[in-house]
């Protein structure tokens, strides 16, 4: 392809991606395509002379877009968002012509140094304390697993990563029954072992039970265990649930303990000066992270990773082979020494253009709105004799279900599954559940970039309409 012709071929795309961004709401908000549907329409060997750019235009519409979840539609309620924004699109798009691999300063010093920029940026928004550094990692799974593993080694004294595990001791790790998966998967990955997770009950508020976690810490030291790790929550994933940190840390601090956030989503409120009772106990805090790319309408991925003692998690993970020595070893920030991949992506860049296209005011106008839709639904919810609130709502995730007259709750999870999968298969809305207390719970998040009430209030006169008609 010719410079021309990349040109030529770019404007056709920007003209495409400006067009999406007009028309997403035209869309059905989920795929209804079945499975190998998408698959079987694509060749089964690759061209062997070279197509026109305009025939692969021409395919994603035809072959793509049909099987497409559009994550950027207002009407989408589901899971945690994938939040995007123009300044960042356009961002994303310098990123990729760069191409640069930002592993270490010297493969591209501008990268390192505005990513050590943001981070800061982003610590002092969110109100972490100045003694914290942050690298961004891709998700949050990838900051947590490296948290746990930096605890390991720091319980362990490091014996682990020079050793292996087998004269370490048992090292135990906590969270509430409501901690993402990512947990489960990092104690496996990196050797603790599923069963040394112990899932600790919540309150009523699905919000960790302190008194319950305490029990579990010293029962454990009793038997001989090594508590290695703490994990908090800030906005589970579940209903949004807050664990409370001061006695969450408190607790870490008499055992040294880590104790590490996962704030993958709910991280983002804490710009608000009204949320910042969410990390009361901030100094106790050993690592902590957020998503921008959730709630802060940055790409996907981009995760703010942030530790109070970057020396932990280095040692924990710096390998230095010939290829890899500098002259500027020690005088800068390699961040490749800050978790698992060596390989980097230049994130830093949409982070950038992001925060000063909407400015810091600009943020937190939009998270308040947010906010305020979701305490509107709940609102609406409460006033509906056939339907109930089955959580808080704290941030931007309203839990719920349809219960109309006196039935059991194992033909109301029935019902309100089949309601769930009515809804989502009309392309009208996108929802999803959870289970509270043994309730099949619909929930919707009303943190998507482009939502608004309009959206959210239209989404709740079809549910009501269909669940209704459901018993009739």
């Amino acid at each position: 392809m010719t410079p021309e012709e990349f040109r030529k071929n770019a404007h056709k795309l920007v003209d495409w991606m400006a067009g999406y961004m007009e028309n997403v709401e035209k869309f059905p908000v989920k795929a209804s395509v079945k499975p190998g549907e998408i698959f079987r329409r694509i060749p089964s060997h690759p061209p062997e002379n070279p197509e026109p750019f305009n025939k692969f235009i021409e395919d994603i519409d035809e072959i793509i877009m049909p099987g497409i979840t559009h994550w950027q539609h207002p009407d989408f309620f589901a899971y945690f968002p994938a939040n995007t924004s123009p300044p960042s699109i356009l961002a994303e798009m310098v990123i990729a012509t760069l191409g640069a691999q930002c592993m270490i300063w010297e493969t591209s010093p501008a990268a390192a140094e505005l990513e050590e920029r943001m981070m800061l940026w982003l610590r002092d928004l969110i109100g972490l304390p100045d003694t914290f550094e942050g690298v961004i990692q891709d998700t949050a799974s990838t900051a947590t697993l490296a948290a746990i593993i930096t605890a390991r080694e720091k319980t362990s004294n490091f014996s682990i990563n020079n050793n292996g595990a087998n004269n370490a001791g048992i090292l135990r790790v906590y969270c509430s029954e409501q901690g993402h998966s990512s947990v489960d998967k990092a104690v496996r990955i990196c050797g603790i072992g599923k069963r040394n997770l112990v899932k600790v009950p919540v309150k009523e508020d699905f919000s960790l039970d302190e008194e319950k976690l305490k029990d579990a810490v010293y029962n454990d030291i009793k038997k001989g265990y090594l508590p290695c790790c703490v994990i908090a929550t800030i906005g589970t994933t579940g209903s949004a649930a807050i664990d409370p940190l001061k006695a969450t840390g408190e607790i870490c601090a008499e055992n040294d303990i880590w104790l590490h956030v996962d704030a993958a989503m709910a991280g983002t409120a804490l710009i608000l000066p009204e949320f910042q009772w969410m990390i009361n106990g901030k100094e106790y805090i050993d690592s902590f992270v957020f998503n921008p790319h959730k709630w802060m309408f940055t790409n996907f991925d981009c995760s703010a990773f942030f530790v109070k003692s970057p020396e932990w998690l280095i040692k924990t993970f710096e390998i230095l082979p010939e290829y890899l020595k500098t002259r500027t070893r020690g005088k800068v920030n390699d961040y490749r020494d800050w978790g698992v991949p060596l390989g980097r992506r230049f994130r830093a860049l949409k982070l950038w253009s992001v925060i000063r296209s909407f400015g810091t005011e600009g943020l937190r106008t939009k998270v308040r709105y947010h906010i305020s839709i979701a305490a509107r639904l709940s609102e609406l919810i409460s006033k509906e004799a056939d339907f109930e609130l089955l959580a808080p709502v704290v941030i931007n995730v309203v839990c719920f279900r349809y219960k109309p007259e006196e039935m059991a709750d194992e033909k109301l999870n029935a019902l309100n599954e089949k309601l769930n999968h009515q809804l989502n298969d009309s392309g009208k809305i996108y929802i999803t559940h959870t289970v509270l207390n043994g309730k099949y719970t619909l929930r919707m998040v009303t943190g998507q970039t482009n939502v608004t009430l309009e959206h959210v209030e239209k989404a709740w006169d079809l549910i009501r309409q269909t669940a209704r008609g459901l018993k009739e």
